[in-house]
């Protein structure tokens, strides 16, 4: 099976699930630099509310849950394709 699909509808998935939670949502952001390094920090509270809650959270779960099927099936793909190949006897660019 070839990974296009399922990485597709993932990044869909995600995109919309995020933007619901995002869109919807009520907060607040900031950060905090300072020369150490270890002490910047940045906070972002967000609230959401209703549907989008629910609807963006299951939204987000089935993107990652896509894009864990895609990342599987990149994998198979890839090793059958180097099984085929190992069969077959080298191509040469000139007789």
């Amino acid at each position: 099976m070839k990974p296009d699909r399922p990485l597709i509808l993932s990044i869909l998935s995600l995109a919309a699930g995020l933007s619901l939670i995002f869109v919807y949502g009520q907060g607040s952001a900031g950060m905090n630099a300072g020369i150490p390094v270890a002490s910047s920090a940045v906070h972002l509270n967000i609230s959401t509310s209703g549907p989008a809650a629910l609807g963006g959270l299951a939204l987000t779960a089935l993107g990652v849950l896509l894009m864990a099927w895609a990342l599987l099936s990149a994998i198979v793909s890839q090793m059958t394709h180097a099984s085929d190949r190992a069969d077959k006897d080298p191509e040469r660019l000139f007789e």
